[in-house]
């Protein structure tokens, strides 16, 4: 006998991992690119990358800072995106003042 369409054992094959589900690989990957941008706004456009790097931190870290350790690339994003933004404010800073700069 053949079985009916809607009686398969398998679900359905997209419902697990898809874009900004709670869990899953989207928040690793979210994770990961922020981390590329906060390493990557220590040599170029740090004002840019690291509010960047803080916001893709912030949001795969799903606003706890407690969790498994698939979460520090999340938490590495958050603190080295800060401080990317803290050292290009003071790099603006220092740009504007008579000495030309901070260094």
């Amino acid at each position: 006998m053949m079985t009916s369409f809607g009686d398969g054992t398998r679900g359905y094959p997209r419902s697990r991992g898809r874009m900004w589900s709670r869990t899953g690989p989207d928040r690793a990957t979210l994770g990961i690119i922020g981390a590329v941008c906060a390493v990557a706004g220590f040599f170029t456009l740090g004002i840019v990358l690291g509010p960047a790097a803080m916001a893709c931190g912030w949001l795969s870290l799903g606003r706890t800072w407690s969790g498994a350790s698939r979460q520090t690339p999340a938490l590495v994003a958050f603190v080295l995106g800060a401080i990317d933004t803290l050292l290009a404010l003071l790099w603006l800073i220092g740009a504007t003042t008579p000495g030309n700069g901070l260094l």
